[in-house]
This record gives C-alpha cells, structure tokens and sequence, in this order.
C-alpha cells in the first residue's frame, strides 16, 4: 500500500501540503502523491515544478466536475417544499455524485493509507463518501471556517438532523462531519464559533518556523514562476523611499467595474502610512480577473505575480511591509508585515447587500 496523498484545488493548499512534507522527518519525506484539481484553479506551470521539486514522487491532475455539470443532478437539487421528499432526494444526489464522478477520478484512492483533502466541500468529498473511503479533511483557508462555517451555512435549518444523517452516511456534509472524515484538520480550534468533535489543530506558523534555509528556498523555487521578476518589483518599491502597503485582492463583487471601485477605494483610504503617501504593491488573487497591472488608474502601483501563495513572501529575506491590507483574506501568516488591516463585513456593506456575505450570522 501507497503511503499518503493530497487532493489540492489552490496554491495555498499546495503551500500547507509543503509544510507538512517538509516538516516530516527525513526518511519518510519524497514519498507523496500530488493531486491537483483543476475546477477552481489555473495551475499553469505548477505541475512541472512539483515534480522537479523532489518534495512529491507523483504529480497528477484532475479534472474534477461539479453537480452543475450533470443534468440528472440539478433536478435533485430542486426544492420540493417538503422535507421529506427533500431528504429523500438529498440522499439520492450524494449517492448519484460519488457515481458520475468516478470516471473522472485520477487515481485509485484505495491504494493509499492516508488521504488528504482540502474543502472536501468540492466532488471529491461526495466521491470518497460515497464509495465509503476514509479521509482526513484540512481546512480550505488559515482560520477559514472561522468567518464562514460552510457546512452550517451549507445545510442551515435543522442542521442537527442532517449532522446525524451525516454521521451514519446517508448524506454527506463537509468539514468533519461525514462519517467517512477522520479528522478534520484546522489552524487554531480556539477562534471557532461553532465545535465539532473531529476537529484537531495543527497550526501553520508552527510547521512555517521548523523549515530549514534550505527548505525555505526550495518553496520559493517551487512557487515563483519569475523569481528575479519579484526581486526586481520589490526593489523598485525600496528605491521609492515611501512606506511599503501591501494590498491582498480577492474575486469580490461579480462585476468587474465594481471590484476595481472597491480596491481603488481600499487604497485611497489605506494607502498611508506615517502621515506620507506609500509605495501601493498589489497581490491580486489567483481567480480575481480585474487586469491590475494594464489598467492606467492602478499605474502606480507594483502589481505582483497572482499565481503564488502570499505566504511565500514570508521566504524573502529583507522584505518588510509597513502594512497589509485584505477585506476577507486572513493575513495572520504574513509575518512580513507591521500592521495588518482586515476590513471584512463592515467594508463590504458599502458595495452589496449585507445579507449576501454576512453568511455566519445567519446560521
């Protein structure tokens, strides 16, 4: 039997799948299998330097499908208004999933001892329970659940009923909750509004710190395309003698005029910093399309690479922000930095409904 593998759907998971390669002793490093979703992210040239990376004996992608691509599962999803009937059909959609998402599984899972899964909320998590395979889940963000617990907004009203469901696989439910999740693997247990009994903390910052040099630069090498590029950005802003902001953007709002009238508010009203104006250096999002760095009205800021995890920024020796500024993005991983601002609900309130993204007050 194979001994461990880790389904990703983003660069951070990616990152986090690092740490815990690295963080383990000698012998039993090089040994994983990479599998990379493809739903969610361009993974551009990512594969080919996992590979060359030595961290992973076997890379593999896949292309996952969500429930929208399958006709036969849009009508299950259908409110029928009764309970009953909804439960019913509930139960047949998970079923039916993990049964049209087969084909397009890569790999034998069976074969291996341990599985890793980020947001388990995606078709892998239905394809494991429903063909009964055991997983450990990981949380899809550093401290995600905390300002958005998916499962519960997920399956809000009577979310105790279908947590029993859950737990005897009748349904499934993401996050520590399918009887076929071992453990559910998360940041910080204490910043959790809500328990679940699966939870168990390993935290970032811990397996961040036990890197060696060694290690530190193999990361950077796995995860930027262009290093010299980013040294020489990154240069530019120290020449300018101003304070260096960092601002974290995110796919918000779906209307692309709108987002850019967010982020140039953002830094209108955050991009200072001692009483000066400061060096604005944009990290944009891996899935956020607004072109930053052609659009004249962002002409002066220093718009870095989207495909990375800003956590590699930790991995470059010198670089200090006065300040890093996100709207949902949890900056705690950035030890780079100063000052962290993190604007969240109340910013949002300005751009949409507030019921829209206040989604954990309405559990």
């Amino acid at each position: 039997m194979k001994d461990r593998i880790y389904v990703c759907h983003t660069y951070y998971h990616v990152y986090v799948t690092c740490l815990k390669e690295l963080t383990l002793p000698e012998e039993r490093r090089g040994g994983a299998a990479l599998v990379l979703s493809r739903m969610s992210s361009d993974f551009r040239d990512l594969p080919s330097r996992a590979r060359e990376s030595g961290i992973f004996e076997e890379v593999v992608l896949f292309d996952e499908r969500s429930y929208e691509t399958f006709p036969e599962l849009l009508r299950l999803k259908e409110d029928s208004g009764n309970l009953l009937c909804n439960m019913l059909r509930r139960i047949r959609f998970c079923r039916r999933y993990a049964e049209l998402e087969a084909p397009f599984v890569p790999v034998d899972f069976r074969e291996y001892r341990d599985i890793y899964v980020y947001c388990d909320s995606d078709p892998i998590g239905y394809y494991l329970a429903g063909n009964r395979i055991r997983y450990h889940a990981l949380e899809d963000g550093l401290d995600c659940i905390r300002y958005y617990d998916t499962a519960r907004f997920d399956n809000r009203g009577c979310f105790a009923l279908k947590a029993w469901m859950a737990a005897r696989g009748w349904i499934f439910i993401q996050n520590g909750w399918s009887r076929y999740c071992i453990d559910m693997e998360v940041n910080d247990i204490s910043v959790l509004p809500y328990p679940c009994l699966k939870y168990i903390e390993k935290r970032r910052e811990e397996l961040a710190e036990a890197l060696t040099g060694e290690d530190r630069e193999r990361l950077t090498r796995l995860f930027l395309e262009n290093r010299s590029a980013l040294d020489q950005t990154l240069a530019e802003a120290a020449r300018s003698d101003r304070p260096l902001v960092l601002v974290l953007t995110e796919p918000l709002l779906p209307d692309l005029g709108d987002r850019k009238r967010l982020f140039l508010d953002l830094i209108r009203e955050n991009g200072g910093a001692d009483g000066r104006a400061a060096q604005i250096v944009i990290k944009p999002h891996p899935r956020d399309l607004l072109d930053y760095a052609s659009d004249p009205e962002f002409a002066d800021c220093l718009v870095l690479d989207a495909f990375f995890p800003m956590e590699v920024l930790n991995f470059i020796d010198g670089l200090c922000f006065d300040r890093v500024v996100t709207v949902y993005t949890v900056p705690s991983s950035l030890r780079c930095a100063k000052e962290k601002r993190y604007l969240g609900d109340d910013f949002m309130d300005r751009y949409e409904t507030p019921e829209i993204h206040r989604q954990n007050e309405q559990i």
